[in-house]
């Protein structure tokens, strides 16, 4: 064997066929030995001497050599039992000018032993790639679907409308609203509803990266782009969500540098790597979102017109949660229900009193403020129901003033007056108290039955059958 201008000697041949794989077998088209190396010769207990020359079914127990050298199909890590064991083999044709001349036999594992061996130092690696898939593929998927939206209110439900509609579509979406009214939660949900859902979902937060690493964060960057580049470089927010949706949150907060760069992206639909020569093609649905009123920084020179008409072709105005005052409660539920798993503490019921404070506040920071004092007030619940008293001060020291259903068994007024004059019977209080308490769950709900039964841990054919009973309308 020759290379370049030098001569590979035999020896040197079959001891690097040792080394590379221990055993290896060549027949001829018609099945016979023409080379085993010592190697496998002693897994047979044999010599070359003796199995050179020979049919190789006499040399290999259970062999299959000959078939393949015969019909040129390739047999790639099979069981073939041998010596009262197992071994993994592969068998290759071996094709020489073009003409199929014999085949090439390898071992994998000569026992199982040998592939348990294998298999425990693999093991570990099969494990920790399988969980960075998982990880991986569980970041670029939605997490909401449009009935995690809770609201009944006429403009939240519009919103939702709205967004069923335009998930279908192409287009792309721009979602308005104050902070913590939910945007990323409609984007989660579009995505989930349209074709796309099936790839990958990859949000930006445009105002959290900075403007210098902006860049290289959705569009990647080249090998040796600049000091400190990963080898082989990095894809880009837009490759990564091929065939899928970019979410860039708070659009409005992105420089007019970035904006003329994005904005050839949704022109071109291809990307162009920092360092890199040639452009790469995405196919990509962009949702924008922000609470910054677009149209006056397109006034006031701060955002690109021409983008903003790219990003406005379909926008979804979410309105605050202080202007949808009877999804308040619903909103409270839904998230209590996700509170309790957080906490492991199921069961937590919310007051009539809460309820009241809630429903009066202005949550100027939305829903998220919303969960914020809900998961304080679990924080320090010392039981099951979440009264007025855990609540922060600044809501509880809003004028609100408490129901009937709550005051009628607290106030010491309503006590004196029960010890000073005539006893009611006890039926007549709780049916009193009952009632009033069924008015207010109604009021906070909105008229919605379920929920209210849901409000006062009862079931809803015991609830329709108390407002019957009590004449509640």
């Amino acid at each position: 064997m020759k290379l370049g201008n030098s001569t590979l000697p035999k020896k040197w041949l079959e001891e690097i066929i040792n080394l590379a794989a221990e055993c290896v077998v060549v027949v001829d088209c018609k099945g016979t030995v023409v080379y085993i190396n010592s190697a496998y010769c002693e897994f047979l207990e044999t010599t070359m001497e003796e199995a050179l020359g020979k049919p190789v079914q006499e040399v290999i127990e259970n062999t299959r050599m000959h078939m393949v050298a015969k019909n040129g199909q390739a047999e790639v890590a099979v069981v073939q039992p041998i010596k009262g064991s197992e071994m993994v083999a592969n068998r290759y044709p071996l094709y020489i000018d073009n003409e199929l001349a014999g085949a090439v036999g390898t071992v994998m594992f000569r026992n199982p032993q040998e592939w348990l061996n294998y298999s425990r130092k693999i093991q570990p690696l099969l494990k920790e790639l399988k969980y960075y898939k998982t990880k991986f593929e569980k970041e670029l998927k939605s997490k909401y679907r449009l009935e995690d939206l809770v609201g009944e209110s006429p403009e939240f439900s519009e919103a939702k409308r709205l967004a069923r509609r335009v998930s279908s579509s192409q287009s792309s979406i721009l979602l308005s609203g104050e902070s913590g009214t939910g945007k990323e939660l409609f984007a989660h949900a579009i995505h989930q509803m349209s074709p796309r859902g099936h790839f990958p979902f990859v949000r930006v937060n445009c105002a959290s990266i900075p403007e210098h690493l902006l860049e290289s964060e959705l569009f990647g960057y080249e090998e040796g782009a600049f000091t400190g580049a990963k080898r082989g470089g990095k894809k880009g927010k837009f490759e990564l969500a091929q065939h899928g949706t970019v979410l860039l949150d708070e659009i409005g907060d992105m420089s007019i540098h970035m904006q003329s760069k994005l904005l050839r992206v949704l022109q071109e639909k291809e990307v162009e790597r920092v360092g890199g020569q040639a452009p790469v093609p995405v196919d990509v649905r962009i949702i924008a979102a922000t609470h910054r009123n677009l149209e006056k920084m397109v006034q006031d020179g701060e955002f690109r017109q021409d983008l903003y008409y790219r990003l406005n072709v379909m926008k979804i105005e979410i309105p605050p949660l202080r202007e949808r005052k009877e999804d308040i409660i619903l909103v409270a539920l839904k998230l209590l229900i996700k509170l309790e798993e957080k906490f492991n503490n199921q069961g937590i019921e919310l007051s009539v009193e809460a309820a009241e404070l809630l429903r009066n506040h202005a949550w100027p920071g939305n829903v998220r403020e919303l969960e914020n004092v809900l998961e304080r007030a679990v924080n320090v619940l010392d039981g099951k129901i979440i009264r007025g008293a855990h609540l922060p001060l600044y809501l509880q020291d809003g004028n609100v003033r408490p129901s009937l259903a709550y005051t009628q068994l607290k106030s010491p007024e309503v006590m004196s007056h029960i010890t000073k004059t005539s006893i009611q019977p006890l039926r007549q209080i709780i049916a009193s108290a009952e009632k009033e308490a069924i008015i207010e769950a109604l009021r906070l709900t909105n008229g919605n039955k379920k929920l209210a039964a849901e409000m006062l841990k009862i079931g809803k054919t015991s609830l329709y059958d108390k407002c019957t009973s009590y004449n509640i309308k």
